[in-house]
């Protein structure tokens, strides 16, 4: 059993990574959350899995625990489905001190902290992440919200859990696809701030993609102490956490424009960093080779690279929508080599049309 801090003051809280404990989830839990009633959001696919084990565990503890189940996928990360959240809340009065347990992947863990965030000004937290994406990623750093039809996590707030429980078993049954996509985020991770972690990707992927799970223990451990570093140090992106984005401006783009349902988010993510790579060798701050480095990686986890069917134009235009645009200027993340990146707002429209022109299929 693995632990990484998230130090934030009186809101830090533990990621413990282990394998095979769910059951063991309510004995952790004791003093962490009050024994007040709780909640566990999960979805219909996750749900038929894990719920059960999970739901026991909190009861062997006396957690006085009800479960809503969610409809499954991306489309469905929406204020309406936040209000269903609510409305089981309210109508089976959930008090203050309540806690909302999410789990699932990106999504479930997303809604479930807006929902914790916004009900009654604020109940606790706690994240079970369940794909390999919401292990090293969006269950870490408190970043929670909906979506909208004009952009990706429009609607949310920052809001912190008050714990992080991951069992690496529950990848076991994860689709390949799932896994494959979790892989964009981990490769991010080198991209923007740890070469030799970069590396170690280059050198275990293979292993990685076939399921080898000592692997894939390193690499969730490793994602969690960088992103716990990052967010350690800039909670709400004021700055550094900004480099998190690597690959998000054009990916979340290519997600809006297909309604969340032609691309996964880490598929979407790979393309972006392709061309946020693209982008940096034509603004002459980044190596032909290093972008292969890139691309070898990105193909050998079984990601896709090369845009389908839409329009470079609409995906600026999309683009322009995204909640990281300051002063009407598109901002990317941008590598200078693998395992540094800067933050740039001067990336010319034309530049933006001839790369993902050039990554298109």
């Amino acid at each position: 059993m693995e632990k990484v801090r998230v130090n934030l003051a009186d809101r830090s809280y533990d990621i413990l990574i282990s394998g095979g404990w769910l059951d063991e989830l309510g004995r952790h839990l004791r003093g962490i959350v009050p024994s007040e009633k709780i909640l566990v959001v999960t979805d219909s696919r996750v749900g038929k899995l894990y719920a059960d084990k999970t739901v026991e565990s909190l009861r062997k503890e006396d957690f006085p625990t009800d479960i809503i189940t969610l409809p499954e996928g991306e489309e469905n990360k929406t204020l309406d489905t936040v209000e269903r959240i609510y409305n089981f809340l309210a109508d089976n009065n959930f008090p203050r001190r309540a806690t909302l347990v999410a789990l699932g992947g990106g999504v479930v863990g997303d809604i479930t902290g807006f929902a914790a965030a916004t009900y009654m000004r604020g109940v606790n937290f706690v994240q079970i992440p369940t794909s390999l994406l919401a292990m090293v990623d969006s269950s870490v750093g408190g970043k929670t919200g909906v979506n909208h039809p004009l952009g990706k996590n429009l609607i949310g707030a920052f809001y912190q859990p008050k714990f992080v429980f991951i069992d690496t078993s529950l990848l076991k049954t994860l689709a390949p696809e799932e896994f494959y996509a979790g892989m964009a985020e981990v490769i991010k991770y080198g991209m923007i701030k740890n070469e030799a972690f970069f590396e170690f990707l280059s050198d275990e992927m293979d292993a990685l993609v076939s399921g080898d799970m000592k692997s894939i223990n390193t690499i969730i451990k490793r994602c969690c102490e960088i992103k716990a570093e990052v967010v350690s140090e800039d909670e709400r992106e004021a700055g550094i956490r900004a480099i998190l984005n690597f690959g998000h401006t054009v990916g979340h783009a290519i997600e809006a424009l297909t309604n969340y349902h032609k691309y996964r988010h880490g598929e979407a993510v790979a393309i972006g960093m392709i061309a946020a790579s693209q982008i940096a060798i034509k603004m002459g701050m980044l190596s032909e080779m290093e972008v292969q480095r890139l691309w070898q990686v990105v193909s050998r986890a079984k990601l896709p690279y090369r845009l389908l069917e839409l329009d470079p134009i609409d995906i600026v235009e999309r683009m322009k929508k995204d909640k990281k645009v300051r002063s009407e200027k598109i901002r990317f993340v941008l590598p200078r080599q693998i395992g540094e990146t800067v933050i740039r707002d001067d990336v010319s429209e034309q530049i933006m049309i001839d790369v993902l022109n050039d990554i298109r299929d």
